[in-house]
């Protein structure tokens, strides 16, 4: 591997750098005048009305932001000669080509490409190609920028075995660049086993099993840009949503996807997607546990079918002088089949007034009518019949359902028979039951409930592909829930078992996707760490026997000596200690997260005031001039810095309900550093640590 670094322009002004600076100038020019060439379109001529004229107008918009330069960021990142012309005929003396792989695609007035989508298939051999197997490249060039300007590439020449194969260092000092301001893509450093993940087709679902800094957050995000370009009419009509644990993690990856031109993916929380009641209360784990376990969707789905009754009276149609009776036995079987089909509470509730009609039909032809639709609506639309449903079949809200069961002893008790133990049943009632659904303080798990009775009463919605990042910390019916919005699509699970800092964290994969509706879904796992360095990385490892037995250790190429510091403080000086360490990694280039016990963030906040130290909240943008962010350990899962401090492991621990998910929110913590850890203690630190 060679590498040219930025020179004077005197000394490049005829070389290949100079020559890549001018394919890159051209290339921007030619993003420009694409840009250009919308915002120019006349639709004047082509809408029919002011509504289609809106549209196109909003289609329009998109492109042009679609297309837009941004300045800091690389047009094109890497470049690829191939030794034959892509899906050529591999013929003596054939003419290779070569490639510039970027961000999107990009044109010249002859419509030629300047610049290759990274998704495209002729691209991917740059994250493939080998020098065990080049696919047909014969030189890979990488380049370095510095502030959006070229300043450097690296060859690699794949098929020449003189050649020795090494670690790419604008690759590395790609994957190490200081992190301010909100997650940026990975789209020039995507590695081969991320890459397949990232371009498995749209049918299956993928679930990710990644530890900390594999780049699994990433590789969800790059496998929808991906999915839309490969799919992107089937996507347009089915949509795609991204769900993450909480609004600061969501507001810490918004920019990956617009930098990759895919500006329409939804984002939302799981609580975002069952917000169908105000939840302005909270459970204990206890009680909260059950509300999350599967059997709950028996109990909703007993109680909900409770509702119907069987006809004790027949049904008398009157039609002018004539009256058609259907006995109740007839409609008792009536019942009794669209219950056994299973269909949606609503769904068969509308069914039924048909299927009455049909009978009374059936009646008038035996009489010598000729009755047709018409007929079978206006009577299924009869009094009588009307009055029939309402009672045999009444319509329920989900909410009300709900509320019963949670406030209603013997109603809960009969339909959670042989579900729910006697204490399981007890937790989950009221202390005091509200008067109705307005008033209730409904929990974030209750509305979980309510979502799932919605679908037992009306089907919902289903998305063509959702990714669900941080998976692990998801009960069985939250994963219900979102299963719900994908089950004539496909999903990417992304999490790391250890990770889990629920009381209800899934024990496995094949559970979670089982709850999902996915149980055919092809698990992966990323074992290669890019992001946490190895001391950082094996230091937390430490904790894995306890917290995730048989679980895989990431294995870091990042080696970074000196990228760890355990510091025993004394009491009276812990906050002083505290805002010293802080300092010292602000003399660096990066972002810095202090993260600490929820208890002691109030404290800190004070230090760091009293010091003079301006910080952010967690979702806060980072800036140049204020880099430091204060981080409750609860809100720390999926966020990173280039430097943290970590401030009393054991109060970490100590501040969750049990040991087991205390130390996994301790491995959390340990794993945000990019490029240095610092932690400090006064209490002695978990056996776990050693």
């Amino acid at each position: 591997m060679s590498s040219t670094s930025a020179t004077p322009p005197a000394a490049t002004q005829d070389g290949p750098l100079a020559r890549e600076r001018a394919h890159l100038a051209a290339s921007r020019d030619a993003l420009r005048a694409m840009r250009e060439d919308v915002r120019n379109l006349d639709i004047r001529d082509v809408t029919a009305n002011w509504v289609n004229a809106a549209v196109l107008q909003s289609q329009i918009d998109d492109r042009i932001k679609a297309l837009a330069d941004l300045a800091h960021t690389p047009l094109f990142f890497g470049r690829l000669d191939y030794l034959h012309a892509p899906g050529a005929a591999r013929a003596e003396g054939a003419d290779g080509e070569h490639f510039y792989i970027g961000r999107r695609h990009v044109h010249d007035a002859e419509g030629d490409p300047m610049v290759i989508d990274w998704r495209a298939p002729v691209s991917q051999p740059f994250y493939r190609a080998s020098k065990k197997d080049p696919m047909d490249v014969v030189l890979r060039r990488r380049f370095g920028y510095t502030a959006g300007d070229l300043t450097a590439y690296e060859d690699e020449h794949l098929t020449d075995p003189a050649e020795a194969a090494r670690a790419s260092r604008l690759l590395q000092q790609e994957i190490e660049r200081p992190r301010v301001g909100p997650m940026r893509d990975i789209v020039a450093t995507i590695q081969p086993e991320q890459d397949e993940i990232v371009r498995s087709g749209l049918g299956g679902t993928v679930c990710v099993q990644g530890g900390p800094g594999t780049g699994k957050t990433a590789v969800g995000l790059h496998r929808v840009a991906y999915l839309l370009y490969a799919h992107r009419e089937r996507l347009a009509r089915t949509g795609t949503l991204v769900i993450g644990p909480n609004a600061s993690f969501l507001h810490y990856i918004e920019q990956v996807l617009p930098a990759l031109g895919e500006l329409e993916v939804r984002q939302a929380t799981v609580d975002e997607l069952v917000a169908q009641v105000e939840v302005r209360g909270t459970d204990e784990a206890a009680t909260a546990l059950v509300k999350g376990d599967a059997r709950m969707a028996r109990v909703l789905r007993r109680a909900l079918r409770s509702h119907v009754v069987m006809p004790t009276e027949p049904v008398v149609v009157v039609r002018g002088s004539r009256r058609w009776r259907v006995p109740a036995h007839e409609i008792e079987e009536i019942i009794g089949e669209l219950l056994e089909r299973d269909i949606r509470y609503g769904a068969a509730r509308e069914a039924l007034p048909q299927r009455i009609a049909h009978a009374v039909l059936v009646r008038m032809e035996r009489a010598g009518e000729a009755p047709d639709d018409r007929v079978q609506d206006a009577v299924a639309r009869n009094a009588a019949v009307k009055a029939a449903v309402k009672s045999l079949w009444p319509p329920v809200d989900p909410a009300r359902l709900v509320l019963r069961l949670l406030s209603d002893a013997a109603f809960l008790a009969e339909h959670a028979a042989g579900l729910l133990d006697a204490d399981e049943q007890k937790a989950l009632l009221w202390a005091k039951p509200p008067r109705g659904v307005k008033s209730a303080h409904w929990s974030r798990a209750d509305a979980v409930l309510i979502d799932e009775a919605q679908d037992l009463v009306a089907r919902t919605h289903s998305l063509g592909h959702v990714v669900l990042d941080e998976a692990q910390d998801l009960s069985p019916m939250q994963y219900r829930a979102v299963g719900r919005r994908c089950t004539t699509g496909s999903a990417t699970v992304l999490g790391d078992l250890a990770q889990g800092t629920t009381p209800w964290a899934t024990r496995s994969w094949a559970e979670a996707l089982h709850h999902l509706g996915k149980d055919d879904a092809l698990v992966e796992e990323l074992t290669a760490g890019f992001r946490v360095p190895r001391e950082v990385i094996a230091y937390a490892s430490r904790l894995l026997p306890a917290i995730a037995p048989g679980l895989a250790e990431v294995a870091s190429v990042r080696e970074s000596p000196g990228s760890l510091t355990v510091r025993s403080v004394d009491a009276e000086g812990r906050d002083a200690a505290v805002v010293d360490a802080c300092h010292a990694w602000l003399e660096r280039e990066g972002s810095i997260g202090l993260i600490a016990a929820d208890a002691r963030i109030p404290a800190l906040a004070e230090a760091l005031a009293a010091a003079g130290l301006s910080h952010l909240g967690p979702g806060e943008e980072t800036t140049r001039t204020t880099r430091l962010t204060l981080v409750p350990a609860s809100l720390a899962k999926g966020l990173e810095y280039d430097y943290v401090v970590l401030d009393e492991p054991s109060a970490v621990v100590d501040g969750e309900p049990d040991q087991r998910t205390g130390l996994r929110r301790l491995y959390v913590a340990l794993t945000r550093a990019v490029s240095g850890l610092t932690v400090l203690h006064t209490a002695p630190l978990p056996a776990e640590l050693g």
